[in-house]
């Protein structure tokens, strides 16, 4: 029965990972509109990748026992696909400086991975060892990929605005982590359960500023309003500066005018 209702646990949270890992696809859909990523930042999605790489190899049979963690192999393989692509687009899209930095963050992922991939693979020749191993890494990688929207909150409390931040991937994000939290601990694997321990909270957190500032605006557009009303009345400034000049030259004609006559 524990099986059973473990394996159920594990599909609901496979269903909440891939609208999770699907959300972002609005993002780059306007990103690719606009050929810009604007204030958007490339940490989550680099760091997703990370997240994808250990656990997809995590469930495989090389490091957990047989296919006792198959749920995993199968959304995580689906999230390498998916957060690979949103990595290119940002990398395709953004300015040169950020090209720089996420090709190199993303470089530094892949080769992290494949070092960690062949000593679990050559130096170590049981699961337990591995799972400890790459599990332990996974772990580290898990709790970075739901603490790095802690990047995008800071700028939604600075700015009062969620533009930046998303609804569906903070709901996603809280689900996604409740369902393996639970999956974790039905299967009595703390490598799985602990970060996603962390995960929980920081996406209700993010819930919670969402409805804080959803019907706030951001403050530059206001500031670019007082700057417009700053320009106008320079504006009608100089035009009154104008007139006065204009009647000035007209008396000063006025006054020749009568002085000829005389």
């Amino acid at each position: 029965m524990l099986v059973i209702l473990r394996m159920a646990v594990g599909l609901m949270g496979n269903a909440a990972s891939f609208l999770l890992y699907v959300a972002p696809t609005s993002t780059f859909a306007r990103v690719i509109r606009k050929k810009s990523t604007e204030e958007f930042s490339f940490v989550p999605y680099t760091v997703s990748l990370m997240n994808c790489l250990f656990y997809t190899w995590y469930g495989l049979p090389v490091v957990s026992y047989k296919w006792e963690n198959f749920p995993m192999i199968t959304i995580n393989g689906l999230g390498i696909i998916l957060e690979f692509s949103f990595v290119i687009i940002f990398i395709w899209y953004t300015s040169p400086k950020q090209k720089w930095k996420a090709g190199i963050m993303t470089t530094g992922v892949i080769i992290f991975f494949s070092i960690i991939a062949l000593i679990s693979t050559y130096v170590f020749h049981d699961h337990k060892t591995r799972k400890q191993l790459v599990g332990g890494v996974g772990l580290i990688a898990s709790i970075a990929m739901y603490a790095s929207p802690l990047v995008v909150m800071k700028k939604v409390i600075q700015t009062k605005s969620v533009e930046y931040m998303p609804f569906s991937l903070s709901l996603f994000s809280f689900l996604a982590s409740a369902l393996w939290m639970a999956y974790g601990l039905l299967g009595r694997d703390l490598l799985i359960a602990a970060p996603n321990m962390v995960g929980a909270p920081l996406g209700a957190l993010q819930l919670v500023l969402y409805c804080k500032y959803r019907n706030r605006v951001m403050e530059e557009p206001k500031l670019a309003q007082e700057w417009d009303v700053e320009k106008a009345d320079q504006k009608t400034s100089k035009q009154h500066l104008q007139i006065a000049v204009v009647t000035k030259d007209d008396n000063i004609d006025e006054k020749k005018s009568q002085i000829t006559n005389s």
